[in-house]
Formats: structure tokens, sequence, C-alpha cells
């Protein structure tokens, strides 16, 4: 998946990705892909919620995104019709957002 989003999106040029992928890709790569990746790891002496830096965007958007009925549930079969269903449902976020703002 990472080299089509290089080839799809250029401009990308930063990652962040949750601690359960801390070990699993080699500094190779992503000198490879050109990325720079930062990991956002829990603390271990905090107890309780913690608000941790730019996860809180991801947990957001997919807050977003499970409005949308059909992306409740998993009905998709095919990766592509997913990501059509992903794109049109923040199309019609966006849409209602910018109609709104008159």
């Amino acid at each position: 998946m990472l080299p089509a989003l290089r080839t799809r999106f250029p401009t990308i040029r930063k990652l962040w990705a949750d601690s359960g992928y801390t070990g699993c890709w080699s500094p190779g790569l992503w000198r490879l892909l050109q990325l720079i990746v930062t990991v956002v790891k829990h603390s271990a002496d905090v107890k309780g919620f913690v608000v941790l830096p730019r996860r809180w965007v991801v947990e957001r958007s997919f807050g977003w995104l499970l409005r949308s009925r059909r992306l409740s549930r998993d009905f998709e079969r095919r990766c592509d019709s997913s990501e059509a269903m992903i794109l049109w449902s923040m199309t019609m976020l966006m849409t209602r957002r910018l109609a709104h703002r008159r």
C-alpha cells in the first residue's frame, strides 16, 4: 500500500503510525519511500485517558466516516468499492460544510 501511496500522492512526506507499528518496518523502507515516520506511543507512567498528539485527528476522521450508514458496517467485498464509499462519504461531508458557510 505504501508504494502506491507514494506514486499517487508524491507530496506526502510525513506519516504518523500507531504504537503497533514500532518494530514492523525497516528504516531502509522509509528511506526508499522518502517518508518521515513518527510513532505515537502511550506513555507508561500516565494512567487513565490521555489525548495523544495527532491520534485525535485519525479518531475524529473515523467518527465522521462512520456517521455514513453504508460505512457503519463492512459491507464491501472489494477494496476499490470500499475506497469509493469512503471518498463519497467525505465528499458529502465537505459539500455540506461548504454549503453551510455562506
